[in-house]
Formats: structure tokens, C-alpha cells, sequence
């Protein structure tokens, strides 16, 4: 039960965390900016308008955005979100926790790609080229930390093993923390990789891939983005606040808390840094790979 709760109350506090974010970025640069419920009003106003669908298009392109945010949400249910367990388990699912993810990510591709536009041909290619980096990085950080847990599922990883080992394990975990913050500005589409506040296709990768998607789509691929971010927060959240035996109705707060937290982190790091050149980005995430990997290496040492 406190696992559904988890779940139920990332899935509802999910835009929130992109909101978070662009606030956090408006007050550092001087801007009032838009109000943190921002997102829910963005997602209700595309939910209330039509889709129109080019005549080149098949029904690849009506499917990405649901089956987008199926993927999204089998990515949340493999983690442990109530620091004990999750609401799927079984032997190897941090596997199939990037493997969600990365399922997502081609949906997407295959959507754009049916369009025909060269456009959103661009962005696919350069989707799928940066994802060719940032899932090993991921799963060599997912290894990591099975090894210092000593477990094969996310529950064991995230949960018990993390709180008895977190002292002994401390410097591989913020390692692996290190990398996954990265990752997630990456594959979130945030600066310094992406901004998803752009307009000028030349300069994007995510938003034009979803470039002719429009009304309720648009809402699913928006909701999608915003959970994605939020799974990663949780993610770190687990990592840096082992909660295994803390006392279960703290749990669903501590991730409020902590997706909070990292809004306000990625808005700082928006509002100090500029975009990178498309040329950078492969070294931007090869430094996360490289942070992992360290972190596995301190265990096997």
C-alpha cells in the first residue's frame, strides 16, 4: 500500500517538477517567471484542443505518445519510490528499468521519423546518436550500485542493501549520484544539453522530435518529459536518503521533498550554465559514464 501511494503521488506531483525548475531559473536571473502549476495548466489547455494529424502519417505516429507514457510508467514501477519496495520485482529489473526507458526513447524516434519531415528526422538522429552514450552510462552506474548492494533488483539495490551498506559504500554512491544527475539533464532534455524552452529547430533535439504532435498527443508527450524527470529524481532521492527503516508514512513527503530539491538543482544549473555546441554534449556524457565507472572501480579495488 505505501508503495501504490508512492506512486500514485509521483505520477500527480510529476509536472511539478519542471515547473520547479523553470521558476527556480526565472527568480536567478531576475524574472518573476511563470507559476510553479504551470505545466498542469499547459497540460489542460492541449487536453482541450484537437490533434491534427499530417495525411503522410500512419498509425506509428498516433501510437508514440501513448505508448511513450506506458513505457515512462513501467520505468516507474520497477523503482522502489516508498524506499522499501516496488510495485514490480523480480531478478535483473534495473535491466528493464533502463530498458523502459530506452523503449520510450525509440517510440518516440519511430514517431517522428513516420512523419516524413526532415525536421524531425534531424532530431531523431541526434536522439538516438546521444542515446547511444547515455544508456551504457546508465546501466554502468546500475551496475555500480548492484555491486554495492550485493542485489539484482532495484528493491534490494534501493532499499535494504542501500541502507546497511550506505556508510561502507558512501563514495560510490555519490559517484553514482554525480553521474546520474548528468544523465538526467541529458536524457531530459535540460541544459546544458537541450532547452526545452527553444524555438529554433536548428538548436533542438527533444522538442522537435514531438514538433508535429499537437493537442492531446502533445499533453501525453509533455506529461511523459515531466515524468521522465521525475523518475530520475526519485531515483537520486533514494540514493542520497536511504529509507528503508524509516517510518513508512515519512516516505511519500521525503520524495515530495526530494523532487523538490532537485527542481530547485536543475534550475540552478540552468540559470549558470549555458547550452553546450552539439559536438560537446558526447563529453558532457561521458563524464557521467566515467563517474560510474569510478564508482564501480572503488568496489572492486
Amino acid at each position: 500500500m505505501n508503495a501504490l501511494l508512492a506512486w500514485l503521488a509521483l505520477l500527480l506531483a510529476a509536472p511539478l517538477v519542471p515547473g520547479i525548475a523553470v521558476k527556480t531559473r526565472a527568480l536567478l536571473t531576475g524574472r518573476r517567471g511563470p507559476p510553479l502549476w504551470q505545466p498542469y495548466l499547459d497540460l489542460r489547455k492541449l487536453l482541450g484542443r484537437g490533434a491534427v494529424y499530417s495525411r503522410t502519417t500512419s498509425w506509428i505516429f498516433r501510437l508514440t505518445p501513448v505508448a511513450l507514457v506506458a513505457a515512462t510508467l513501467l520505468a516507474t514501477m520497477l523503482l522502489p519510490l516508498d524506499g522499501r519496495r516496488s510495485l514490480v520485482e523480480f531478478s535483473g529489473d534495473m535491466i528493464a528499468f533502463a530498458g523502459m526507458l530506452g523503449l520510450g526513447r525509440f517510440l518516440l524516434v519511430l514517431g517522428a521519423l513516420d512523419t516524413g519531415s526532415s525536421f524531425e528526422g534531424m532530431g531523431a538522429s541526434r536522439e538516438v546518436t546521444f542515446a547511444s552514450l547515455i544508456e551504457p552510462a546508465l546501466l554502468v552506474s546500475l551496475v555500480a550500485l548492484s555491486v554495492s548492494a550485493n542485489r539484482l533488483t532495484l528493491s534490494g539495490i534501493l532499499g535494504e542493501g542501500l541502507w546497511s551498506n550506505w556508510p561502507e559504500v558512501a563514495p560510490t554512491i555519490l559517484l553514482v549520484a554525480g553521474s546520474v544527475f548528468i544523465l538526467m539533464l541529458a536524457e531530459c532534455a535540460r541544459v546544458p544539453v537541450d532547452d526545452p524552452a527553444t524555438h529554433l529547430e536548428l538548436t533542438m533535439i527533444h522538442e522537435v522530435a514531438a514538433l508535429d504532435h499537437s493537442g492531446p498527443d502533445l499533453a501525453l508527450i509533455g506529461y511523459a518529459s515531466a515524468l521522465k524527470l521525475a523518475t530520475f529524481s526519485a531515483l537520486l532521492t533514494s540514493l542520497l536518503v536511504p529509507r528503508a527503516e524509516i517510518t513508512a508514512w515519512l516516505a511519500a513527503p521525503i520524495l515530495l521533498a526530494g523532487l523538490a530539491t532537485t527542481g530547485v538543482a536543475v534550475g540552478i544549473v540552468e540559470s549558470s550554465t549555458a547550452r553546450l555546441r552539439l559536438p560537446k554534449v558526447p563529453l558532457y556524457i561521458a563524464s557521467a559514464g566515467a563517474l560510474g565507472f569510478l564508482g564501480l572501480i572503488l568496489l572492486l579495488r
